[in-house]
């Protein structure tokens, strides 16, 4: 039953995202302003929202289930907030060169390097991840 909402639930998604995003560039982007733009970010915040509350649902589900998994859980919780706050630390806030318009302030500035380093992060522990895992599987052959 869980299957099937779930997949139908992600093709409806995908089917919204995608005709939002074809209404974008078919000329809403030219047409309106920054409409095209907006309703855009408003329907990427609006599924990180989601995603964030299904896993935060998921977790209170599986530690109903599963009550020992409460120390993995609270691991795993403590090491994400240390990346992130490693990120948001070593963000300066620095004001933009070479823009013209008017400067954000110093928190957007910040939150916004902190999310750049956090890709930079995350993705190079992809990369690492992915080499270590070739490695190993290369050595157990």
């Amino acid at each position: 039953m869980y299957k099937i909402i779930a997949k139908s639930l992600f093709w409806i998604i995908a089917i919204i995202s995608v005709a939002i995003t074809v209404w974008g560039f078919m000329g809403a982007f030219e047409q309106n302003g920054n409409l095209g733009v907006d309703v855009i970010l408003q329907w990427a915040y609006g599924l990180f929202t989601a995603s964030i509350a299904l896993v935060i649902l998921g977790v209170l589900l599986n530690l109903m289930s599963n009550p020992k998994s409460l120390v993995k859980s609270g691991l795993g919780i403590i090491i994400i907030a240390a990346v992130v706050a490693v990120a948001y630390f070593t963000s300066t806030g620095s004001p933009l060169v070479g823009y013209m318009g008017v400067q954000p302030d110093v928190t957007e500035l910040k939150l916004t390097e902190t999310l750049l380093s956090l890709v930079y992060i995350l993705g190079g522990a992809a990369i690492i991840s992915i080499l270590i895992g070739e490695v190993i599987s290369i050595i157990r052959k």
